[in-house]
């Protein structure tokens, strides 16, 4: 269990209103951290993918072990019955585990062939499922699809690619309201959108942002539609895709996720720590119930 330390604090005029930006290290020491989600539990659960290890952090009460062995967990999602879905690169696979325990194998293989190495994914409250699938490093020299993909999971288990690209997708977050779909690009140095029908089909692929100046990872939304974007630090962007702002923290971020009761936190894993990070900004959740 990690201490929780005040990291540095900050302030910064937020969509239009003053907000003080409160930074704070929740866990330290790890490998290399990513795939950090909000459970409506109560908790944060993230990767420490080079460990093979999901963590929790219980605000209050600091981090703890959830799981081990956890096929090189990179991203990781819930759906609106609590059920947990992460992607297993080491596996080159998606799972979905149950409150339960049980856990079952959504996705391993498309056009009978084995996925790239799973990276990030998203879960529309239907239970329609999207996840990018890239390759870094040696993850290349395994590969037996010719392409870089994006891919749907419709509530029946098929599953089909909406990106057959040659350069790789990594961050993956849906707009409020479920209807657009955000993936980054780590080697364009962009941000790509897709519209999305009632049935999960996807159309209309866009480019949102160009030329961001460092590699985006994960991304995530708020309740407005601003986007937050995983690169040296956070950069946020308006839903037009105009810059706001920079957040550093010293350390290459990873992935994002908003949290905490009132959704009003950011958690940012960025290589061997997590923080959290206080904004004027409420975050939307894909998976959480909501009022029509």
């Amino acid at each position: 269990m990690h201490r929780i330390a005040l990291f540095f604090l900050t302030s910064v005029a937020f969509a239009q209103d003053a907000a003080d930006v409160r930074v704070e290290k929740i866990s330290s020491g790890n490998k290399f951290t990513e795939g950090p989600v909000w459970s409506l539990d109560g908790f944060l659960l993230f990767s420490d993918t080079a460990t093979d290890r999901l963590r929790k952090f219980v605000p209050g009460k600091g981090v703890t072990e959830f799981a081990s062995k956890a096929g090189g967990a990179l991203g990781n999602t819930y759906d609106e019955q609590g059920r947990l879905y992460s992607c297993e690169f080491r596996e080159r696979r998606i799972t979905r585990t149950a409150k339960n325990g049980k856990t079952e194998v959504i996705a391993a293989r498309f056009e009978g062939k084995r996925l790239n190495a799973p990276n990030d994914i998203v879960v529309r409250r239907d239970g329609h499922v999207y996840f990018t699938d890239p390759a870094f490093g040696n993850q290349q020299d395994s590969r037996e699809l010719d392409f870089y993909g994006v891919f749907h999971i419709s509530p029946k288990g098929e599953i089909e690619a909406i990106a057959r690209s040659k350069t790789r997708r990594d961050g993956i977050a849906l707009a409020p309201g479920g209807r657009l779909l955000y993936v980054s690009d780590a080697d364009t140095h962009e941000i790509r959108a897709w519209d999305l029908d009632k049935n999960g089909a996807a159309s209309n692929e866009h480019v949102v942002i160009a030329k961001i100046a460092q590699v985006p990872g994960g991304l995530r939304t708020d309740e407005k539609g601003n986007l937050y974007v995983a690169t040296k630090g956070v950069s946020i962007y308006s839903p037009k895709g105009e810059f706001v702002r920079d957040i550093e923290l010293g350390e290459t971020a990873s992935n994002v996720a908003f949290g905490d009761p009132d959704l009003s936190s950011l958690y940012v894993t960025a290589r061997t720590s997590v923080y959290r990070i206080r904004l004027g900004a409420k975050g939307w959740l894909s998976y959480a119930p909501q009022v029509p």
